[in-house]
């Protein structure tokens, strides 16, 4: 996983409440084993018409959030089943951080298991920037912050542990690997005995 620390982007306003993750990756996108080639799905029926045509009024096919690594959504988000492919066509699109009020609880496991950074706001603060046209913020994980291009500020909590993990870039994995010697010593024991 890329770590994650400080994130500077104008943010892609998708306000819909109880997005569920068949609206974010539709399960006939879900034939692909390896988690990478989801983004060119994520809210595919929202996105395209019947003919496969970009739906102009969504706010993916605007110009302006081309480029986004922010995605700014409103209460519930990542409802529903618990595939682990909804946040890996959000990743996959380009979006590092997600900022709703809530969020399903599997889904935000699943975004920190997979390197998204789910930011917990208040219904006040999410609509704030909601409310912005083409407006940029920076993250900072370190500091716990989303700061405005206006100088808004915005505190949001993480459990310590998930904070490391993402500043780190590390997974389970990689994490259990940070103990390979003492690991390797403990099979040569048992091999000795």
């Amino acid at each position: 996983m890329e770590p994650i620390n400080e994130i500077t982007s104008v943010v892609t306003p998708l306000n819909q409440k109880n997005v569920d993750t068949d609206q974010i990756i539709s399960k006939e996108f879900l034939k692909r084993i390896e988690r990478t080639g989801f983004g060119k799905y994520l809210f595919y029926h929202w996105r395209f018409d019947a003919n496969d045509e970009p739906i102009k009024d969504f706010v993916l096919n605007d110009e302006r959030y081309k480029d986004s690594t922010i995605l700014v959504a409103h209460d519930n988000f990542g409802c529903g089943s618990s595939r682990e492919h909804a946040p890996w066509a959000i990743l996959d699109y380009g979006f590092r951080v997600v900022i709703a009020p809530s969020y399903a609880d599997i889904f935000y496991n699943n975004c920190m298991k997979n390197g998204i950074l789910p930011i917990t706001l208040s219904v006040d603060e999410v609509e704030s920037l909601l409310s912005k046209d083409s407006y940029d913020v920076a993250v900072n994980l370190e500091a716990q912050t989303v700061t405005g291009e206006d100088g808004v500020v915005y505190s949001f909590d993480i459990d310590p542990y998930q904070k490391q993990m993402l500043l780190n870039g590390w997974d389970e994995i990689s994490l259990t690997f940070q103990y390979d010697e003492q690991i390797t010593a403990y099979e040569q024991r048992q091999k000795a005995l």
